[in-house]
């Protein structure tokens, strides 16, 4: 029988406190803090997914969306543009043009008639028509360069430059003037980009400009006072430049763009309302032609033109702008003569092009050309023309071999809803849409893709350079 030993019952007392003082912290620890290690380590360890997601986001933010879009504007001094505008009065050639270049160029608004004739031709509920004149896309150009989304005040981050010139009003001004008063602006603006660092970067290769001209006007042949415009595309520094115009003469630095409509406006819903109004309009005639004889013109075919329309009686209309009355400058009363009928006749003018073209597009008027010299517009139109037109030879017609309403009535209905539907589609591509439209509603218009197509000139002109340099080193 082992006996009792009070001694080591008293060290067995002693230590029972000092397991406590263990064993309490583990518990406070499990209490405390494990619930909260799951969402540490979470935080300091993401998941793959969520890695993944984070690297994905930042690229999204860091994606810039106006990569090879950056276009910087030169801030031309006064007198090569504005300065043309406020003396517009001064000169007897621009004085009639004065009053269309309020509301950017697009000219005075279209307002309701008296005889509530205006809204059966027009959506003018929308505000969005204008009586613009076919002249004024410099202005209206440069007004839309202004909001243009990827513009740059740093050159150096740009892909083009645009030159906000107004060449159209510079050689208007001086029509029939001696060479030296045509030139001489335009000789001092090539100076003065020449000195400007942008200049170096391509020696102009990658400026633009802008006119509401037809490209002859300023490619003059000779320096003899009878020759017709200025010589402004012959300046070795304009040589190097783009121009984009209303009409071209197939320079290699030239292309052409659509002349300004009576259409402005500025969503896709604008647009869609209209394309649905061209789409159920009757038309009451098969063709029409709206313009005026050229007797002093040998080659010209209006005069056959007309004759042939006025002999089809009520199936042709004819809307003469060689009267008085002045029908031909009333947008209402000539968007109405399209908008009846099925085919327009567009006969060469005083140039191959006119602006009675887009007119006539725009109320889902199939054009009928007789100069392939009138189809220039292959940035807005499809390639094939014979997609949205009805060509008919202008010798055929010159000769008196061809009946035009022969020729039209022989087209099926097939053809025609074929046609009238390209044309339809044509519509967003060739108006200069109000600036400042963005997000789903924007449209791409015919500004949009003259900028889009000179980028893409530019790049091209830039890729070449540097192959040419990289073969001059080896």
């Amino acid at each position: 029988m082992k006996k009792f030993n009070p001694r080591k019952r008293k060290v067995a007392r002693k230590q029972s406190p000092n397991l406590l003082i263990y064993i309490l912290p583990t518990l406070l620890f499990w209490v405390l803090f494990v619930p909260h290690i799951n969402q540490t380590v979470t935080y300091l360890f993401p998941s793959y997914q969520e890695t993944l997601n984070i690297t994905l986001k930042t690229k999204q933010e860091e994606i810039d969306t106006c990569a090879g879009r950056y276009v910087y504007i030169h801030n031309l001094p006064s007198r090569f543009n504005e300065d043309l505008i406020e003396s517009c009065e001064s000169y007897a050639e621009l004085r009639n043009k004065c009053k269309y270049m309020v509301n950017s160029g697009f000219g005075p608004p279209i307002l309701e008639d008296e005889h509530n004739h205006t809204p059966r031709v027009l959506t003018t509920e929308t505000d969005s028509w204008y009586s613009t004149n076919q002249f004024m896309l410099e202005v209206i150009f440069r007004e839309k360069m202004r909001h243009y989304e990827c513009l740059t005040n740093d050159s150096s981050l740009s892909y083009a430059v645009f030159v906000p010139f107004y060449a159209g009003f510079d050689g208007r001004r001086f029509w029939g003037y001696n060479v030296k008063l045509r030139d001489e602006l335009g000789e001092d603006l090539a100076q003065w980009l020449r000195e400007r660092p942008e200049w170096r970067k391509m020696h102009g290769r990658d400026h633009f400009f802008v006119t509401g001209r037809v490209g002859r006007d300023f490619r003059r042949v000779s320096d003899q006072d009878s020759y017709w415009g200025n010589k402004l595309m012959r300046l070795p520094e304009f040589e190097n430049m783009t121009m984009l115009s209303i009409e071209t003469n197939s320079c290699s630095n030239e292309f052409v763009v659509p002349y300004p409509t009576y259409f402005h406006p500025k969503t896709k819903t604008e647009v869609r309302t209209w394309q649905r109004q061209v789409r159920t309009v009757q038309r009451r005639y098969l063709f029409s032609f709206v313009g005026a004889p050229r007797p002093e013109m040998e080659e010209s075919i209006r005069g056959e033109v007309i004759k042939q329309c006025l002999a089809s009686q009520e199936r042709c209309k004819f809307l003469n702008c060689d009267t008085p009355s002045k029908d031909c400058g009333n947008p209402v009363k000539v968007m109405e003569v399209f908008q009846d009928s099925v085919f327009c006749l567009q006969p060469p003018g005083d140039t191959p092009t006119m602006r009675s073209t887009f007119d006539s597009v725009l109320v889902g008027c199939i054009p009928v050309f007789f100069s392939l010299d009138s189809v220039q517009y292959k940035w807005h139109f499809p390639v094939d023309h014979t997609k949205y037109s009805v060509y008919i030879s202008e010798d055929d017609v010159r000769d008196g071999k061809v009946s035009i309403e022969k020729i039209l009535s022989m087209i099926s209905e097939e053809d025609v809803l074929s046609m009238r539907n390209e044309v339809e589609k044509i519509i967003p591509k060739i108006i200069y849409t109000k600036p400042g439209a963005a997000g789903p509603e924007r449209i791409e218009d015919a500004f949009e893709i003259a900028v889009s197509r000179v980028l893409e000139r530019v790049s091209s002109i830039s890729k070449n350079q540097d192959i040419d340099q990289n073969l001059g080193m080896t």
